[in-house]
């Protein structure tokens, strides 16, 4: 091999590897995954179902995506990023800029039974704040959602 050719071929894997590293999940990959934890919810019960939400073992954490559930008060009942929070309320919470986001959920959840919810939150991933997107779907009296940022 040339050190030419090596160089091109140098050039091109960056080139290619470093946008895909970049890329964040979609808004189709995020309703896949939101579609397929309402009809875990609805066919298996909430108690199985978020048990598998919460285990990254069983599909439903992917990435950056992952399921998360909360009741109509705000008290988390899955969090696949995070099991530890279920059982914490988070009607509270804010974002970076002071959005009341589940609080938002919530209405959202209320009023029309499904929705999303976009506001500002730190990506692990890159230590970045960036704008986020969360799907929502009431089933019950559970919100179930999935997150996804915004490239």
């Amino acid at each position: 091999m040339t050190s030419t050719f090596r160089s091109l071929l140098s050039a091109w894997l960056v080139l290619w590897a470093v946008p895909a590293l970049a890329q964040h999940a979609t808004p189709e990959q995020a309703q896949a995954l939101l579609d397929r934890a309402v009809a875990t919810v609805q066919k298996d019960g909430p108690d199985k179902a978020f048990a598998a939400f919460d285990d990254p073992a069983a599909g439903f954490v992917a990435g950056e995506l992952y399921v998360f559930v909360f009741d109509l008060k705000g008290v988390y009942h899955a969090s696949g990023a995070n099991p530890r929070l279920v059982g914490t309320n988070a009607y509270d919470l804010v974002d970076v800029e002071g959005k009341p986001l589940v609080r938002e959920m919530i209405a959202r959840a209320k009023s029309s039974g499904h929705g999303e919810v976009t506001y500002v939150w730190l990506d692990r991933a890159d230590n970045k704040v960036e704008r986020k997107r969360s799907l929502i779907q009431r089933v019950g009296d559970y919100i179930v959602g999935v997150g996804y940022y915004l490239s």
